[in-house]
């Protein structure tokens, strides 16, 4: 008989069935023991507290430091927005007052207006945009801001119609010639618009003659013509703005009369300019008056044309004793009178006010 019976019918030997019944009162060795009460109280505070490592004898923890980054990025971000500001404070405004270059440009002027133009935002004009925040920011650069009225040329007095238009382009190449021309403007000898003078005009050749060598009051080179002296003063980029209209209609003895009234918009900025340095915008306004002769009346050259009359006005071009050049005040110009009423130099509506260069102070301009 064996000494232990499988489920299945199977019999154990008697080697296994002695090993089990030993084991059944022995144990297993490697069976699972219950754990003491000092164990599982030990094992419970494990659990809930997190483990800061041993702890010397009456020892304190140090306190942890506070961690202070956040203050340090936005004391340097300060110092660096400061520095900008030194540097460059123009750039900082434009930030700040944008810029309306999406304004449409003004329609040509047909005749003089009858209200000044609206006053921008105030802007800071830059070497970018050097027109900016100023009503010659919407005026058309150079020869095109000029217009002939009316645009179709008619016969007058002793010129047909061709000869008029003739006439009237050379009285637009003249303008151009005096007052648009780069190396005029750069202090340069007007030597093409001087050529469209007549030589026979005794008046006008004396002023020419002695203006550029010894300017004065009476002998203004700066009546007829814009010139800078280039060790002062440095035109930014190479646009100026303007805005006027030449009329014209017959004058004395069948002669072609043409009247131009034109402003003129010139940015500058000193000679020895630094980064980002202060702009100023010289404004100058000339009406002039020329006759273009009948060669059978009197005595000229064909080709040429007399000065009947000129009237001309600066902003910023300087005052006081003349020299031949507009003078543009780089900041504050001790000579502008704070009692002066103020005038708006872009204001178009009236007669051209003679001045320039008045030897008792500057006046003062509402904008520039």
């Amino acid at each position: 008989m064996s000494a232990g019976t499988e489920p299945n019918g199977s019999s154990r030997s008697d080697e296994e069935w002695e090993r089990f019944l030993r084991e059944s009162v022995e144990g297993v060795s490697d069976a699972p023991k219950e754990p003491s009460a000092r164990a599982r109280d030990v094992a419970h505070r494990l659990r809930t507290q997190p483990d800061r490592g041993p702890e010397p004898w009456r020892a304190h923890p140090p306190a942890r430091p506070r961690r202070r980054t956040g203050w340090y990025v936005v004391g340097f971000l300060a110092a660096l927005a400061l520095l900008a500001v030194a540097l460059a404070p123009s750039r900082i405004i434009d930030l700040f007052t944008g810029d309306d270059t999406d304004a449409p440009p003004l329609a040509a002027e047909t005749a003089r207006p009858t209200e000044a133009p609206p006053t921008e935002a105030a802007q800071r004009p830059t070497l970018a945009q050097p027109f900016r925040g100023s009503p010659a920011a919407r005026w058309a650069d150079g020869a095109a801001g000029i217009t002939t009225v009316p645009k179709k040329a008619e016969a007058i007095g002793w010129m047909n119609a061709a000869e008029v238009e003739r006439a009237l382009a050379r009285t637009r190449d003249f303008l151009v010639a005096s007052s648009l021309d780069p190396a005029v403007l750069r202090g340069e000898r007007p030597e093409k618009a001087i050529a469209l003078i007549s030589p026979y005009q005794k008046d006008v050749q004396a002023l020419l003659k002695s203006g550029f060598r010894t300017p004065g009051e009476d002998s203004n080179p700066l009546f007829l013509f814009s010139r800078f002296e280039p060790s002062r003063t440095h035109l930014v980029g190479d646009v100026v703005k303007t805005r006027g209209h030449i009329t014209y209609q017959e004058g004395k003895r069948g002669a072609l009369e043409v009247t131009a009234d034109v402003t003129y918009v010139y940015p500058v900025t000193p000679a020895n300019a630094r980064f980002d340095d202060e702009i100023v915008r010289t404004i100058v306004r000339r009406e002039l008056v020329l006759s273009w002769d009948d060669p059978a009346r009197v005595t000229t050259r064909p080709g040429t044309f007399s000065v009947v009359s000129f009237k001309y006005d600066a902003t910023n071009g300087g005052c006081g004793k003349p020299t031949g050049y507009l003078t543009p005040p780089f900041g504050k110009d001790p000579r502008i009178d704070p009692t002066a009423p103020e005038s708006d130099p872009y204001d178009r509506r009236g007669p051209v006010a003679q001045g320039g260069n008045p030897e008792d102070g500057c006046g003062k301009a509402s904008r520039s």
